[in-house]
């Protein structure tokens, strides 16, 4: 045993008593011999014996099954966000299947209830997003087009051009050679410095998005005999967006109208918009703006305020007025809208800026261009399953082909050419082989009965006329005949969740298949379903406040509208997917 400090004190004391008394006995020799000293026993320490070990933690069945179905639901969710479908369900299918073959039964375990009840609320609330955005016949999310904000800023906020900008601008018209005319006049001066200043970001944005399409463009402009300052058009008109839409419906990097797109070879239907696939695009806006310089002499400050405006308008005001120069019909508000009489000068201020970003202060900053290989489809496919395979996000793949309207390729079309990453041909092409025809796209079918027609079986099964007619090619006045196998363009009835209740865990194992199935429970739950309503904005509210009435997330609010921030005004109309009780789902 260790001794205490007070004791080691006294032996210490103890041991120097002892050498004192040694000590004066030995110098006093002639003193009788003295008794020797009482020995001073110091006790041997005794053995220190370890601390006691520390005991493991006893183990603890439920937090470990809840953070086993927690590791699969968060794996789940990862996939999801890749747009992996497949491989999501099967995760969040894992997190379910961990707890019901467990021996831990829900009833006598109420940490394990609660978990598999939120888990299932977790997995439902992807399943409404899911039927939101729909199973291969949602169209994808489009971006507004840049001319509208470009000519809306123009109106109200187009600042007077500096001396700097002025004597910038000059230099450069001396120095750089254009292959169409700019003059020097205080609307382009405006617009330059516009976008050297307020609309700077914007136009950097544009710039640096052009590195990937820029040089096919001016290959292009360049075999047609084009001007190829031309090429920088679509930096007003979609920043280079394959992606952009108009308020007019305009869409692709040169915001091609339907009509005029169809009469330039662009093909449009349900599944395809040739207006956003950049090169065919490109080809066709070569082929039409030789048309409009023919149309108009040569002078293509005419042809490119009928690209804008239309040549029969832009005829028509020249008819009227008596005038055959752009600046000369522009300086009246007679003759062109604001929106021609602005469009010219700002594409030409657009050109000066491109062709020398450093003389303005812009910084480019080049996007990476995407490698890409080709494979040929001859059934459609499900552009997530190819994400799937190839293992990239569905949006590269969407990226790689904006023409596609839909999650899925053409219905009908026997040799589709779809781009996948460089590198994952041969092993796209190998899934597809492999996969049986069914499984490559979740597509639906009617099989027409006697006496029915678009307009019965659209009303029957709650689908648009029009999208019934134009997903199987045909006009919505179109008979169909008994036996006649329809696709119907709507999601299936559940896509990931095994049900939008939330029942409780039982002992037995079993297998879960979250695309159609139901788990069993003691008493079978009513079925629910997602029920689409329109909430219109009050004074006051909030995303918050609207996701709290309706016992949702702001996130899914934001999802389900396609916002892009948390601002929302009054009389804003706002689809709300909310699950309730029904007999029947739809």
């Amino acid at each position: 045993m260790l001794l205490s400090p007070r004791s080691s004190v006294a032996g210490v004391v103890f041991c120097a008593l002892g050498l004192l008394t040694a000590s004066c006995a030995a110098r006093d020799a002639a003193a009788p011999a003295a008794l020797p000293p009482f020995p001073v026993a110091v006790a041997a320490p005794a053995p220190v014996s370890p601390p006691p070990a520390a005991q493991a933690p006893a183990p603890d069945p439920a937090g470990e099954l809840i953070a086993l179905s927690t590791r699969h639901f968060e794996t789940g969710q990862r996939e999801l966000q890749q747009g992996h479908l497949e491989a999501a369900k099967a995760e969040f299918n894992r997190a379910l299947e961990v707890m019901l073959e467990s021996p831990l039964g829900g009833r006598t375990e109420p940490s394990v209830r609660e978990h598999f009840d939120r888990l299932v609320e977790r997995i439902s609330a992807y399943e409404v997003t899911a039927l939101a955005q729909g199973d291969g016949f949602a169209e994808q999310t489009l971006d507004p087009a840049t001319l509208d904000d470009l000519l809306e800023i123009s109106t109200v906020e187009a600042p007077a051009p500096t001396v700097e900008t002025t004597q910038a601008v000059a230099e450069d018209l001396e120095t750089i050679v254009h292959d169409i005319d700019i003059p020097l006049n205080a609307k382009v001066l405006q617009f330059v410095q516009l976008f050297s200043g307020r609309m700077k970001e914007f136009i950097e944005e544009g710039l640096s998005r052009s590195v990937r399409y820029l040089p096919m463009v001016q290959d292009v402009f360049r075999a047609e005999g084009l001007p190829l300052d031309l090429a920088y058009v679509p930096l007003v008109e979609s920043a280079f967006k394959p992606s952009a839409l108009s308020r007019a419906k305009a869409r692709g990097i040169w915001q091609f109208m339907r009509g005029t797109a169809l009469e330039n070879g662009l093909k449009q239907d349900w599944y395809i918009d040739e207006r956003a696939e950049p090169l065919k695009a490109t080809q066709a806006a070569a082929r039409y703006l030789k048309t409009l310089n023919r149309m108009f002499d040569g002078d293509w400050h005419l042809a490119l305020a009928s690209y804008n405006g239309g040549p029969g308008r832009v005829q028509r005001a020249m008819k009227r007025s008596g005038r055959d120069d752009f600046w000369k019909l522009a300086a009246s508000t007679r003759y062109l809208p604001r929106e021609t009489r602005d469009y010219v000068p700002l594409v030409l201020a657009a050109i000066i800026v491109a062709r020398n970003p450093a003389q303005y202060g812009l910084n480019i900053q080049p996007v990476e261009i995407p490698q890409y290989e080709t494979v040929t489809l001859s059934a459609p496919v499900d552009l997530r399953r190819v994400a799937e395979w190839a293992g990239t996000p569905v949006e590269r793949i969407q990226d790689l082909n904006p023409e596609l309207r839909r999650w899925t390729t053409p219905v009908r079309a026997t040799e589709y050419q779809l781009k996948v990453p460089v590198g994952t041909a041969d092993m796209v092409m190998a899934h597809v082989a492999a996969a049986e025809p069914d499984a490559l796209a979740p597509l639906n079918w009617h099989t027409v009965k006697k006496g029915e027609t678009l307009l019965s079986i659209s009303r029957k099964l709650k689908v648009s006329r029009a999208d019934l007619a134009e997903a199987n090619y045909l006009s919505v006045r179109s008979s169909v005949k008994s036996g006649q196998r329809l696709i119907i363009p709507r999601a299936p009835e559940v896509l990931l969740a095994v049900q939008t209740g939330t029942p409780a865990p039982v002992t037995e194992s079993r297998s879960l298949d979250v695309v159609a199935a139901a788990t069993v429970t003691p008493e079978a739950p009513e079925q629910t379903e997602a029920t689409k309503l329109i909430y219109r904005v009050k004074r006051g509210d909030t995303l918050f406040s609207i996701a709290k009435l309706y016992r949702t997330t702001v996130e899914s609010i934001k999802t389900w509208n396609r916002l892009r921030s948390n601002s929302i005004h009054v009389g804003q109309r706002l689809t709300i997917f909310r699950t309730g009780a029904a007999t029947a789902t739809n």
